[in-house]
């Protein structure tokens, strides 16, 4: 296998934040210390630091004979001066310092990865196909690209993007990763294994024989999987296909319901109905899956108020009501089925500024348990035929709802992000909510302005409601806990951030206590690899498929 930069000694010796360091090309600042430190201290000034000011702030200092350093040098160079004394080493600086904070700012780093190109059992008529990828991905995305330089690998493209996150000053201890790439339960189990084995094993450092030993490995591991997420249809989801992604240690389940319209389903040749949707999240649910759903306004046959309707009901149907959800406007494409519809004048995409209405009517009745995730595919909009050619509409829709004095209050307009927050500053919030089979209680930890610094999903079953995995029933289920701002590494303490406060401790005894008050007796938690060892110091202990541990005090 190819070798890639795994080495986990410090730089320097900061006891506090040594292992946050890895090894960068050096940069030549012998004799001109005081110079860099101008160059430093003139970023640090530059409250955020926007690629914009980057480039101004560079600008500047090349006229006074610096080298322009790469984004990842600025790192090394902060890094070196610290090590000589010439700064003093502050984290809220280095993480001023990152490059692309979003990666890491909801407090795990994700890593992306795509399957090969495999043939796709759906026969959307807006999905493009490009025969040198996955179904419905474009060789042109930034994450396609990558997986095509690796050859599909998972291995080698764990490893690569685990190299490339570091050296932008991002910790990966804590990664969760993201597998993409057509229906996942369409592939070859063997192939699903090992593809998922591969990515343990890179992430883990070490090659080992089975699935199950590299995932025994990562408990302990110095970058631990926290959340292991893959993409697949609705009529793929039933028991059997529940209990084999608990065996590859899935934790969240992306699912394209694009419609809840019966018609705009089968005009668009989706090939299940809305019915499908609503079981496959029932079963995902009661098994304690994360439910990341994606919408599809614009398809053949919707207008912009049926899409307005149809988002409405991703919410009044208590069948529905996802944990996430990505808004993916339909875009056309000429290597989509709908382009010939296009041309027969049988389907015209939205205007972008209607489209930015229909968005911001969205945004403003998404309810507080959910994160709208994304807004707009990752595709190069030079490959859209017609309709908007803007990727960042979730922008221009924040700015008009920002002068209408509108608000979105979805959990990712809502995170703490790079913010520091104290103790005193939180307070518990309960918003509860029914679906056909679990009653959900939605803890969070929130600011009095309604800013989130932590959360957990807990989900109580209904008694009359059957179970897809019977050894679950009768138990109340933590689906997901999560702590916000940026990542730190395990076992730091917070300096004002909000990880390693205490807060999923927190949030966890009071689920507890609010599962033995709803009359469970036990309470068990859909755990990732890399977080058994936590959830065993809250007295879990392996339970089949999942941790467990009974309600007795």
């Amino acid at each position: 296998m190819p070798k890639h930069n795994f080495d986990y000694t410090p730089q320097i010796d900061l006891p506090d934040d040594s292992d946050w360091y890895e090894k960068h090309e050096p940069v030549a600042i012998g004799g001109r210390e005081a110079d860099f430190v101008r160059l430093i201290e003139a970023l640090l000034a530059q409250r955020p630091l926007t690629g914009k000011a980057y480039r101004h702030v560079m600008r500047q200092h090349a006229r006074a004979g610096l080298p322009w350093l790469a984004k990842d040098q600025v790192l090394n160079v902060y890094q070196t001066l610290c090590n000589r004394g010439y700064l003093k080493f502050k984290r809220s600086d280095r993480f001023h310092l990152q490059m692309k904070p979003v990666r890491s700012q909801a407090g795990v780093t994700v890593v992306t990865v795509l399957t090969k190109p495999y043939p796709c059992p759906g026969q959307c008529i807006f999905c493009p196909t490009d025969v040198r990828m996955p179904k419905s991905y474009l060789h042109d995305e930034p994450g396609a690209q990558r997986a095509e330089r690796h050859a599909f690998d998972p291995y080698d493209q764990t490893a690569a993007r685990i190299e490339a996150l570091q050296k932008i000053g991002h910790p990966v201890q804590k990664i969760e990763l993201l597998i993409l790439g057509g229906t996942w339960s369409s592939y070859r189990r063997d192939y699903q294994e090992w593809f998922v084995k591969r990515c343990f094993d890179a992430m883990n450092g070490v090659e080992l024989p089975t699935l199950t030993e590299a995932q025994a490995y990562n408990e302990t591991a110095v970058r631990r999987n926290v959340g292991l997420v893959v993409e697949t249809r609705q009529d793929y989801i039933n028991p059997d296909e529940l209990r084999w992604l608990r065996y590859l240690g899935v934790t969240k389940v992306q699912v394209g319901i694009q419609s809840m319209d019966e018609r705009v389903l089968a005009l668009n040749n989706r090939g299940h109905d809305a019915q499908a949707t609503r079981d496959a999240f029932r079963m995902l649910r009661l098994a304690g899956f994360k439910i990341h759903g994606h919408w599809m306004p614009n398809l053949l046959g919707a207008t912009l108020e049926s899409d307005l309707a149809d988002y409405q009901s991703l919410w009044s149907d208590p069948a529905v009501r996802p944990d996430e959800l990505k808004i993916y406007p339909c875009m056309l494409l000429d290597n989509a089925e709908l382009y010939d519809y296009w041309q027969r004048g049988e389907y015209q995409p939205y205007a972008e500024a209607d489209l930015v209405e229909l968005l911001i009517a969205c945004k403003r009745i998404t309810p507080r348990y959910t994160r709208l995730t994304r807004i707009v595919r990752d595709i190069p909009t030079t490959n859209v035929v017609e309709g908007f050619k803007k990727a960042n509409l979730r922008q221009i829709a924040q700015q008009q709802m920002k002068k209408r004095g509108l608000a979105c209050h979805c959990i990712r307009c809502r995170e703490v992000r790079r913010g520091t927050v104290t103790a005193e500053e939180l307070s518990l919030r309960v918003d509860t909510y029914e679906t056909d089979a679990t009653t959900e209680h939605f803890l969070s930890y929130e600011t009095d302005d309604g800013r989130i610094a932590g959360f957990l999903r807990l989900s109580l079953p209904h008694p009359d409601t059957p179970h897809p995995l019977p050894e679950l029933s009768g138990q109340a289920m933590i689906r997901e806990v999560h702590v916000y701002g940026p990542a730190l590494p395990l076992g730091h303490d917070s300096q004002g951030e909000a990880q390693h406060m205490g807060l999923g401790a927190s949030l966890i005894a009071e689920a507890k206590k609010m599962a033995k008050v709803g009359g469970y007796g036990r309470i068990a938690v859909i755990s990732a690899v890399g977080t058994r060892e936590y959830y065993a110091r809250h007295d879990f202990t392996p339970d089949g498929l999942y941790m467990s541990a009974p309600l007795t005090q």
